[in-house]
Parts: C-alpha cells; structure tokens; sequence
C-alpha cells in the first residue's frame, strides 16, 4: 500500500484521483459500499482510487470525553483495507488547524493538489468547520461527489457506533454482519513469563492494539501467520489465578504448534465464546481446564452457536 501523509502529496499520482473520504473505523459494510463504489468509477475513468482518512479519530481532538475506542488501529486498518482493494491511502493528521479549515478550502486544496476526478463519501458525512461542508457543497465548487446511501442492518444504520457495541457486550454474531467478516484483534507477539508453556499450552502473547475488546474470556480463535489462518483457544482477561490485579492480555495457545514467534504481528479473529474468564484454585485445576478448553476448542462452532456442554 502506498501511504500520503498530506494532501499535497496527492501531486505524486499520475492522472486523475477519485477519493473515498471518512474515518472507516472497522470498515464495516457501509464502508465497503463507499469503496466499491469509488473502486469501479476509478475503473470506468482510468483513475486512480485514492483512500483519506485521518489520525487520531477527530472526537480525540474536539471532544476527547467522548472519543470513541478504536476498532482497529492505523495498522490494522490498512491491512483490511488492502483486502478491499485499497492501494493508496491518504492518512491526514487531524489536529486544531486541520479542525478550523473551513469546508470550501478544504476541497479547493485537493482540487489544487492533484487532478481530481470525483470524491465519494457516506451521504450523511459533514466536513470542515462547523461541519458546513456536504455532498452538495462539494458540487457546488464543481466537483463530482456522490453521498452512498447507508447501509442497515435489523433497521439500524449499520456505524462503527454499531460495531463497538456488539464487540463489547461480546455478540459475534452482530458484528460479524455488520462488518462482513469475522471481528479481528492485531498485536504484536511479546514475552511473558511463560507459565503457560510450563502448564504444556504454550501461548503466543499479544501486544493488543485494538482499543474495543469483546468481553474478558476464553474463546475458539484462529490466528493469521505467515498468510495463513491456524486454529487456536485464546484467553482474554487478567489471569487471577495467577496475578493480582493483572492487566488485560490476550494469551493465543495454537493447536499442534511449536514456533519461535516472538516479535511478529498476529492477528486474531474470535469465533466462539467458550467461557467465562475464573479464578482457580491452583495451578493443577487450571491446567486441567486449560486443556478442557482445547478440547472444546477443537470443536468450534460459527459465532452465534453455542458450543456443546461437558
């Protein structure tokens, strides 16, 4: 993926640009719809298709009481945006002076930074200061802008709102139709302390970047290396049997796996919630249930199905 840092570095692409503009936390299904969508007229005009978004999220800026958690981080972000078909991407810093643009000179700058072809956005996506800026003022300025309608889902408008809250109360099977796949965590493998490897189940240790977890247990996992998805059981929690007050970690044990990977980004899709996150009492009764898990595991079902009693 090519990555712009600035609107003026727009100038460096060749022929005309279609931009996709908004934030795509999670890329749900709307926000596929608004890629798709500037895809094919990239395709129809011999352009190429340009992806703005921005870092931090605005509301950090303007009103950091209320700032969302983030579903997915930058680099997240882009790897599930190159999986839709995103090869460029503008990452603008949003910041105070970035707020107080007003609307109007805001696009006059990308019209004067590149050969700009078209510009799609959510129909409801407000812009610039005092949120001034819609679909119809960008045409105004004789731009081609198309607003794409939202999508719903149980007649709700399908947000990142949406998605955050169905991660939360840990309903996969919501979130995975609002955003068209399975939800995913991207951490980096870090050293621990290595007690599970001494209980037999060796665990890779996530660095987590996303900021919206489901709830703290033990779920059926598979987890991307090397381009290729392996099963697993994970535990998301703060390990009370073994740590007092421990901080929130996501511990990935991979079935019949024995590599060194510490060091490297694994990402993690949740598939079935097996249970709650306990304290036991030892180090014998953990292992025994540790491996019950596996076991249980082993028999995974698609989010949504409950998985068989023993």
């Amino acid at each position: 993926m090519t990555v712009l840092n600035d609107i003026a570095d727009l100038g460096s692409i060749n022929g005309p640009v279609v931009l996709a503009i908004g934030f795509f936390d999670g890329v749900h299904v709307g926000h596929q719809q608004v890629i798709a969508q500037a895809l094919q007229r990239a395709r129809e005009r011999s352009a190429t298709m340009v992806l703005m978004t921005f870092d931090p999220h605005p509301l950090r800026v303007l009103r950091p009481e209320i700032a969302p958690k983030l579903l997915c981080s930058t680099e997240h972000q882009m790897r599930i945006l190159t999986s839709y078909g995103v090869h460029h991407l503008l990452l603008c810093k949003f910041d105070r002076e970035f707020a107080a643009m007003d609307a109007e000179t805001f696009v006059e700058r990308l019209k004067t930074a590149c050969s700009l072809d078209s510009i799609f956005v959510g129909e409801s996506w407000k812009f610039g200061k005092g949120r001034r800026g819609d679909v119809a003022l960008i045409r105004s300025l004789g731009v081609d802008a198309f607003g794409v309608p939202s999508v719903m889902h149980e007649d709700k408008v399908v947000s990142s709102t949406l998605v955050r809250q169905a991660v939360e109360r840990g309903d996969l099977l919501g979130a995975r139709a609002l955003l068209g796949r399975d939800y995913t965590v991207l951490g980096r493998v870090i050293q621990d302390r290595q007690l599970a490897r001494q209980l037999g189940f060796p665990t890779a240790n996530l660095d987590v970047q996303n900021e919206q977890l489901p709830p703290a247990g033990v779920y059926a996992v598979d987890a991307l290396l090397d381009d290729k998805w392996l099963p697993g059981v994970a535990n998301l929690g703060r390990r009370p049997t073994v740590v007092d007050e421990g901080a929130l970690s996501l511990e990935v044990h991979l079935f019949d796996f024995d590599r060194d990977i510490y060091g490297q980004l694994m990402e993690v899709r949740f598939i079935q919630h097996l249970r709650a996150e306990k304290k036991f009492n030892g180090l014998d009764e953990l292992k025994a249930q540790i491996a019950q898990d596996a076991a249980m595991a082993r028999l995974r079902k698609e989010p949504g199905q409950s998985c068989p009693q023993g």
